[in-house]
């Protein structure tokens, strides 16, 4: 049976590029840029609630990654740092090795050093902390939208929850390439940290979609005290929900989904064509979808009625209150 430092030396310690002191001591050494602050975020994977006992151990490691570098992007954060706290209920070797090979894989996509973390026993939980490095007075926020700004999102909407819902219901028929493109969306997601950096200079606030569209770009509409009138129609999202946006199920797997991890922000109009300009260079649908007002409400509209959901997004509590 393999010991903890075992289990860290094995599976967990990789050669670093920008840090001073790695794994192995009592903790790390790291030194920022100069002129640069360090932007920090948390988040926990926790089985049964962020994915199913039985996911793929790869799709878990690259997933338990991926969502916090989406913070960073949100921040326009470059991602240097992370550490990793697991529990295990045991010692499973196989599932170790392939949930490692996910979350390096994710983690040198990205430039990130793995610098320290712990491990214990106990139900499995994932916990990882990211640090990143943004320009001083260059980090994107929430509270910097204005009245008449655009409001855009990248990539497609609803994709990750329309994955979530064919494995809940797996009588569901969807064409292998759409599923295909769905369970993609779900476990491998692509944070958009290079969009995120690209923005610096233009958005005035952005916000990484991980609850459900309408919930986060509330986020940014209440911390910029403003508000929005969007069209169901204008939110990018795959052809087989286009064609289906008077369902209910289509209407909340778009807008309250969630697990997206697309970046949504605001830019001045005047931004547009370098916007359209950023898109075609990242190769990265980047669609305009409404405008910010001052009238400090959001609604959402298919043609010309009016969507009302109970939720507009994920919320842990909830679930199981």
């Amino acid at each position: 049976m393999a010991a903890e430092f075992d289990i860290i030396k094995q599976y967990f310690t990789q050669p670093t590029s920008h840090t001073d002191l790695g794994i192995g001591d009592d903790g790390a050494l790291i030194s920022s840029a100069e002129g640069h602050q360090l932007v920090v975020s948390a988040d926990m994977s926790v089985v049964g609630t962020h994915f199913y006992k039985n996911a793929e151990p790869y799709d878990v490691g690259w997933k338990s990654l991926a969502v916090n570098l989406s913070d960073l992007a949100a921040m326009g954060a470059t991602p240097r740092w992370a550490t990793l706290c697991i529990a295990l209920p045991k010692v499973n070797e196989s599932w170790l090795k392939e949930f490692s090979r996910g979350f390096h894989a994710c983690a040198k996509a990205f430039s990130l050093d793995i610098i320290g973390g712990d491990t214990t026993k106990g139900p499995l939980n994932i916990a990882v902390q990211i640090i990143g490095e943004v320009p001083t007075g260059q980090a994107l926020t929430r509270s910097g939208a204005k009245a008449g700004d655009d409001i855009w999102v990248s990539g497609r909407i609803g994709s990750a929850a329309l994955g979530l819902a064919s494995l809940r219901s797996p009588q569901m028929l969807l064409e292998d390439e759409t599923l295909f493109a769905c369970l993609k969306a779900l476990n491998i997601p692509q944070p958009r940290n290079k969009l995120g950096i690209a923005l610096r200079q233009i958005a005035t606030s952005c916000i990484d979609i991980s609850d459900g569209l309408l919930a986060d770009l509330t986020h940014i509409l209440k911390a910029s005290k403003l508000g929005t009138t969007l069209q169901l129609s204008n939110i990018p999202c795959l052809p087989l929900l286009q064609k289906r946006l008077d369902k209910s199920s289509v209407q909340r797997a778009i807008l309250a989904g969630g697990d997206d991890y697309e970046l949504c922000f605001t830019a001045s109009p005047e931004y547009r064509e370098k916007i359209t300009t950023l898109s075609n260079t990242l190769n990265l649908p980047i669609t305009l979808i409404g405008q910010a007002s001052i009238e400090q409400k959001l609604e959402v509209y298919f043609e010309d009625k009016l969507i009302n959901l109970s939720k507009l997004g994920y919320e842990h509590f909830a679930e199981t209150a």
